[in-house]
């Protein structure tokens, strides 16, 4: 979904709105909203800016089952105290069918939610519906249903009910398809719930679903890694025992070849994850090596990447181990700083961030000059 003001594009000076719109492009409809959310709570908005955000968050919640929240945006939007008849019709449309769902789901959730049966269930699924079958009259049918009371409780935000239930519906469903289905939504609900950990568990899971049941289509391969990508920025920084997973996740060749491909903007987190992580790692001798690697790893792909991306992030990494042009480096370190400041995944990065860089700044020159002017050192750090 674009960002706009109703008319056209909004001025963009800095390209940071073209940029925003890049990633959530990629994301699902209710992880865009935190972005949303970040950016109208700006102190420096503008009133148009804020409008138009307001104006966004309304289309893209207007399908969902969030009937009163979307009818306040409603009221924001047309400078209204009262909404039309179609948001009253939707909420009862929705409590009705949660009424429905509630009923029909209770004859598996009952079963699932008492420790004595689930203390019988076993990794084998089929015997598992054969079980409850036969103890407990439960079918396919109502298996399904599971799925689809997940879904419908995620549209309604939920999120922690729905995980509920769409784990549920993953511990006995043998439809594959479905089965991923879940676990994308169940990915977003941990990640909306701030469960960095079940969030970086179906992280995983979905990283072995794209090798093992998309191995025969590449191109699908390259949809899901672009998605859980995007996806993954949340718990990578927002939660410190995902970084080093993440990071090693975004260089692995078929992700760092997914991203060169497709998604390049997605650069600007892995160089500042990389940066940052100097200071992570700084008192481990043991993550020196890795470290290097990391930094030549990112120097390489950043050089590759300069004629099709660059943001004042992959600038500063250009401008300090590419063309070793340290007042460059430190003119772009201030571009970057302002630009994390204002981004909603690295804003509480950013200081360590720019201690790394002023850091990498001097290590770097003082490696490539005999004599070194201490006034020029002096003037990294200030």
């Amino acid at each position: 979904m674009a960002l706009t003001n109703g008319t056209g594009p909004l001025s963009d000076p800095t390209g940071e709105y073209e940029f925003l719109d890049k990633i959530i492009r990629h994301m699902d409809r209710h992880l865009i909203f935190p972005l949303l959310e970040h950016e109208a709570n700006r102190e420096d908005i503008s009133d148009e800016r804020l409008r138009d955000l307001t104006s966004a968050k309304y289309r893209l919640l207007y399908n969902t089952n969030m009937t009163d929240y979307v009818a306040d945006l409603w009221k924001e939007v047309h400078d209204s105290d009262e909404v039309p008849a179609e948001f009253s019709k939707k909420r009862e449309e929705v409590l009705e069918r949660l009424r429905i769902f509630e009923e029909e789901s209770s004859k598996i959730t009952d079963p699932l939610a008492d420790d004595a049966v689930v203390s019988q269930l076993r990794s084998d699924k089929v015997a598992n519906l054969k079980f409850l079958e036969e103890n407990h009259g439960v079918t396919l049918e109502m298996v399904n249903i599971l799925y689809d009371f997940g879904k419908f409780r995620y549209a309604c935000g939920d999120y922690e009910r729905a995980s509920d239930l769409l784990y549920q519906f993953r511990v006995l469903s043998t439809d594959n398809e479905k089965v991923s289905r879940a676990t994308w939504g169940k990915l977003v609900c941990e990640i909306l719930n701030t469960n960095w950990e079940a969030a970086m568990e179906e992280i995983q899971k979905l990283k072995d679903s794209i090798e093992t049941r998309l191995f025969n289509n590449p191109r699908a391969q390259l949809i899901a890694r672009e998605s859980l990508v995007h996806y993954a920025l949340f718990p990578f920084f927002n939660h410190e025992p995902a970084r080093e997973t993440l990071t090693e996740l975004y260089f692995s060749p078929p992700y760092i070849s997914s991203i060169q491909t497709v998604c390049p903007w997605i650069l600007r987190y892995l160089a500042a994850a990389v940066i940052t992580n100097r200071s992570r790692n700084k008192n481990l001798s043991s993550s020196s090596g890795a470290y290097q690697k990391q930094l030549k790893d990112l120097v390489r792909v950043v050089k590759q990447e300069v004629y099709e991306y660059n943001d004042p992030v992959t600038e500063f990494v250009k401008a300090l181990y590419v063309d070793f042009d340290f007042e460059e480096a430190q003119r772009k370190l201030g571009e970057a700083e302002e630009v994390l400041r204002n981004d909603f995944f690295l804003g509480s990065s950013t200081d360590v961030f720019v201690e790394s860089a002023r850091h990498l700044i001097s290590e770097s020159y003082c490696k490539i000059h005999q004599r070194i002017d201490i006034k020029y050192v002096y003037a990294s750090w200030n």
